[in-house]
């Protein structure tokens, strides 16, 4: 009979652990967390110096009655949940609702899911870190009395069912901050000029780009400064005045973490973050190999150290050494520069095995497991191998006062690059053709190639760029990217197209309260303070119910007094001149999970309900009949002409009752500015308070 228990989180997770053990070992799951503070009520006591109320999670009784069997069998009961502080809290909450005795419990961690790592770790047994616990705690109990204290405001002043969260409302309003930026970005003209070359004795043009005199670089922005540059060129010879070669390295990448493995998966796989996370953690957790039977592929998932164990650095070493010669070996390792506290108990995210190549286990992985196992293991490789090396050349060519340049790089020596590369790795056109340009090589001019060009607004955000957002700015941490990610959308506070993230109209009202009301809650730096205090308690720096009572009686005031202004609103169906078919009523507006609609105020008798189309006073400049606001499928607003599809009008910007006076185009509204749909024409004016 077994005398010891293991207990793990997920029960994909037993078989390959018991594999490890033998027969002295039973192992079991306690799938995910047991306790929980109730949902029906905020789950602490004020009063008692903020002390939580726990109770068995609905559904894990049978779990728990299991466990408590297993236990009284036991000579020893090992807690071995996830090596982070959700983990740890979860052994801590397992101790206390199966009544483990001190004696015989032991809590265990592992970074991979190895036989090695798994024995290790027994030998390593220590007591719950009540650090770990009490930073989950803190977290939790934080997010328990934003999304608690806030959400029912929500509800009563827009429509049940929305929530507020501590790191969920500060990434709506990054993402609300950036739209913004977008709507009121105003196109700058720009032009460049190439100048295409004939070389002495070669048949290929050299494409020289115009960088400005001999004072330095000049930035064309008008057609007419163009006109000038060009008059002044004319009959201008072209000759090289300058050769520079050099060498440059390019450093390999550093192992992943989670974020710049989401960021990644994201730009190469075209994953979202959830299944990013919902793979990693299958390899993490085991798959059934041909040949080696189940194995954990890769290291722990959620991290944000990019430190190496020992061993895993000096195989990893060796494999390249074998597989590609001592060249290829990096000299030193890599250190991360400056950055938020990390987590160093943990390892980076890198195969559990460098040996076990992607081509070896393909056949027993999906596609999608495979293209993200061979994701991890290529920048793992890559992290541990020497840097690129280029050669580069830059050439200097002067036409009168007026100077060109053109430049070009050469991989040398591939290194890590051999094995990893990026969209960024530049591939150099003009390298056959300047290995033979000297100082005195004759250069003929056969075409001034001239383009307008308009600068870009920001990019909007995709997950990959928030996820990057949220770690520069210090919000959330490895286990919240992508729930966060998850619930905005879930919640229809921010829509999804071709990877770019929009903010819907029910998006910007829950923002606008929340930044009216809640300031201090949306605010990035506070949010990041608060992950830094968190930490501070890990460390066992700070006490945890010293967070908790300096922010509850704050947020506390705060909801009260949102509370007297709501009761000040009260919130009418605003009614409408359009007459429900089905009963003769007025219809009215009212708020759905993508935004507003129009429904019948005879419900539930009459059920008759179609979309809300907001007329904004302007008429269309291709027909004259209303401009509409309108909401694409997946939420996202825009204008319209209400005679769609017979009229084609749209814009993503609100369109002004104003004409452009210098080409009778159509203005859009830009922020505080009225700018001229025509970027030929450019014209930009101030709006009419």
């Amino acid at each position: 009979m077994a005398k010891y228990l293991v207990i793990v989180e997920s029960p994909a997770k037993v078989k390959t652990i018991k594999k490890f053990l033998g027969k002295n070992y039973e192992v079991t799951a306690s799938n995910g967390h047991v306790r929980d503070m109730p949902k029906s009520q905020l789950g602490f006591d004020a009063k008692n110096d903020y002390e939580p109320k726990y109770i068995t999670i609905r559904g894990k009784g049978d779990i728990l009655a299991k466990l408590r069997k297993e236990v009284k069998k036991a000579e020893k009961v090992y807690l071995a949940t996830d090596p982070d502080r959700e983990g740890e809290a979860i052994s801590w909450h397992l101790s206390k609702a199966l009544k483990l005795d001190e004696d015989k419990m032991y809590r265990i961690s592992f970074n991979e899911i190895t036989q090695n790592a798994v024995k290790t770790s027994l030998k390593r047994a220590r007591d719950i870190d009540m650090d770990l616990v009490n930073a989950q705690q803190a977290r939790r109990m934080l997010d328990r009395m934003v999304g608690y204290r806030i959400s029912p405001l929500l509800w009563a002043k827009v429509k049940r069912g929305l929530s507020a969260g501590r790191v969920q409302s500060v990434a709506l309003r990054i993402i609300c901050d950036r739209e913004e930026e977008i709507n009121a970005f105003i196109p700058e003209e720009y032009w460049s000029l190439d100048a295409k070359l004939s070389v002495q004795g070669e048949r290929k043009l050299l494409t020289a780009k115009f960088f400005g005199d001999k004072d330095g670089k000049i930035t064309v922005h008008s057609k007419e400064e163009l006109d000038q540059i060009l008059k002044e060129l004319e009959g201008s010879s072209y000759q090289v005045l300058d050769v520079k070669k050099g060498e440059r390295i390019k450093r390999a990448p550093l192992p992943f973490i989670t974020s710049t493995l989401q960021q990644e998966a994201s730009k190469v796989l075209n994953f979202s973050t959830q299944k990013t996370m919902r793979l990693a953690q299958q390899l993490y957790e085991g798959i059934d190999i041909k040949g080696q039977g189940t194995v954990g592929l890769i290291t722990y998932l959620r991290t944000d150290s990019v430190r190496i164990s020992e061993e895993a650095d000096a195989a990893a070493r060796e494999y390249i050494k074998e597989r590609f010669g001592e060249v290829y070996v990096a000299v030193a390792e890599q250190v991360k520069k400056g950055g938020n506290k990390i987590q160093d108990a943990h390892e980076a995210i890198r195969p559990s095995e460098i040996t076990r190549t992607p081509v070896m286990v393909k056949e027993s992985l999906s596609r999608d497991q495979f293209r993200l196992y061979q994701l991890i293991w290529n920048r793992f490789a890559a992290s541990r191998m020497s840097p690129a090396k280029y050669e580069t050349t830059s050439v200097k060519i002067g036409a009168g006062d007026y100077r060109f340049s053109v430049a070009a790089s050469r991989v040398v020596f591939e290194g890590f690059m051999s094995v990893y590369t990026s969209d960024e790795d530049e591939k150099g056109e003009n390298n056959v053709l300047l290995k033979s340009i000297g100082t005195d090589t004759k250069l003929t001019l056969k075409e001034l190639e001239e383009k307008q060009h308009f600068t870009q607004p920001p990019a909007h955000f995709t997950e990959a760029s928030l996820v990057k957002a949220l770690e520069e700015l210090g919000i959330g941490r490895p286990s919240t990217y992508a729930p966060t990610i998850t619930t905005i959308l879930a919640r229809h506070y921010v829509t999804k197209e071709n990877k770019n993230l929009y903010v819907t109209e029910l998006g910007e009202v829950v923002n606008a309260i929340m930044k009216d009301a809640f300031p201090y809650i949306v605010d990035d730096k506070f949010t990041a303070n608060m992950e830094l205090l968190l930490d501070k308690v890990e460390e066992g720096a700070v006490n945890w119910k010293t967070i908790v009572r300096n922010f509850y009686p704050d947020l506390e005031k705060a909801v009260q007094d949102a509370e007297k202004e709501l009761e000040k609103i009260k919130i009418e169906d605003e009614v409408t001149d359009v007459i429900c078919e089905s009963c003769g009523r007025n219809m009215v507006v009212k708020y759905g999970p993508h935004g507003r609609f129009l429904a019948c105020p005879g419900f539930p008798e009459c059920k008759n309900t179609k979309p809300y189309l907001e007329k904004i006073g302007v008429a269309c400049p291709k027909c004259g009949k209303e401009v509409v606001l309108k909401k694409t499928k997946k939420g996202r607003k825009y204008y319209g002409c209400e005679d769609n599809p017979e009229c084609d009008f749209m814009s993503w910007q609100r369109p002004s009752d104003q004409k452009c006076p210098q080409c009778g185009g159509c203005m859009v509204e830009k922020g505080n500015k009225l700018v001229c749909t025509q970027e030929q024409c450019g014209y930009v004016t101030e709006k009419k308070k």
